[in-house]
C-alpha cells in the first residue's frame, strides 16, 4: 500500500498537532516518549505520552478495514517519511532527551521505533544502526589490518 497524497497531509497534520503539546519556547521538563497508535480497523492514528495521556487523535482513511499483511510496515514507513520531513519541529519538541517516537498496534503493543532523538544524534530508522555497527566494524578490522 502506498501512502497517498492525502494520508501523507493527515499524517504530518497530526504530527503537528502532537508537537503542539510541546512547544519548544517552554522549557523541557516532561520526560517522555510519543506512542503512536494505529488501529487497521478504524484507520484512527492517535499519538499518546508514556502516562497513556492522549495528545491527538485522527482517521486515516486509506488506512480504515485495510487487510493488507504489511499494513504496520507500509505505516511505518509512510510515518517515518512525515517524521524525516518535519525533523525540525519534531526534535525540538519540550520534552527531556532521549525520546522517540513509537508505533504501536491496537492492543498497545509495540511493533517499531520511529524516531530517536537525543541531544546531539536523531536517528530516523534505529534498526538501521545494527547495520551500522557492522559496517562500523568492518572498517575497523580493514584499517587495523593496513
Amino acid at each position: 500500500m502506498k501512502a497517498t497524497e492525502q494520508t501523507i497531509q493527515q499524517i504530518n497534520r497530526a504530527l503537528r498537532k502532537t508537537a503542539e503539546k510541546f512547544p519548544s519556547s517552554v522549557e523541557a521538563s516532561m520526560m517522555t516518549d510519543i506512542h503512536l497508535r494505529v488501529s487497521q480497523e478504524s484507520g484512527e492514528l492517535k499519538s499518546f505520552d508514556d502516562d497513556d495521556n492522549e495528545l491527538m487523535r485522527c482517521v486515516v482513511e486509506q488506512w480504515i478495514d485495510n487487510k493488507d499483511d504489511d499494513f504496520y510496515e507500509d505505516v511505518a514507513s509512510a510515518i517515518k517519511s512525515c517524521i524525516e520531513s518535519q525533523k525540525d519541529l519534531l526534535d525540538g519538541l519540550s520534552i527531556l532527551k532521549p525520546y522517540s517516537f513509537v508505533l504501536e498496534d491496537d492492543d498497545q503493543e509495540p511493533i517499531q521505533e520511529l524516531y530517536v532523538v537525543d541531544d546531539d544524534i536523531a536517528i530516523i530508522d534505529p534498526l538501521s544502526m545494527d547495520t551500522f555497527g557492522n559496517d562500523l566494524d568492518e572498517f575497523l578490522d580493514k584499517l587495523l589490518k593496513s
